[in-house]
């Protein structure tokens, strides 16, 4: 019992990273750290330039590997924020969805 009790507490962040996005011209990343072991800070980073140094955010690959970052992050107890310039809804999927249903009401006032 003690030991499923010990599995369950969630176990206090080694770290912390921000991806931030550069611009439309290669590397379009930088990965900056404000706490944590530098050595570990340092192997994640190289994992995340891995699968982000040739894509910029709109590229339909870029959301798999943003996912595949955080599930990195997270099994390395480190927090990680995106910095990609842009308002966070503008890059959630559900927003992709919401301006065709506001175009389609937005149409008919422009018609008008």
């Amino acid at each position: 019992m003690a030991m499923a009790e010990e599995e369950t507490e969630p176990e206090p962040p080694r770290g912390h990273v921000t991806v931030v996005y550069l611009g439309p011209v290669a590397p379009h990343w930088e990965i900056r750290s404000d706490f944590g072991d530098a050595k570990m800070v340092d192997e994640f980073r190289a994992r995340v330039m891995a699968r982000l140094l040739l894509l910029p955010p709109h590229d339909p690959q870029f959301r798999r590997n943003r996912e595949r970052v955080n599930r990195d992050a997270e099994r390395e107890l480190l927090l990680i924020d995106w910095d990609l310039g842009m308002p966070e809804e503008d890059q959630a999927p559900e927003a992709a969805e919401a301006p065709t249903e506001a175009g389609a009401e937005g149409a008919a006032p422009a018609e008008a």
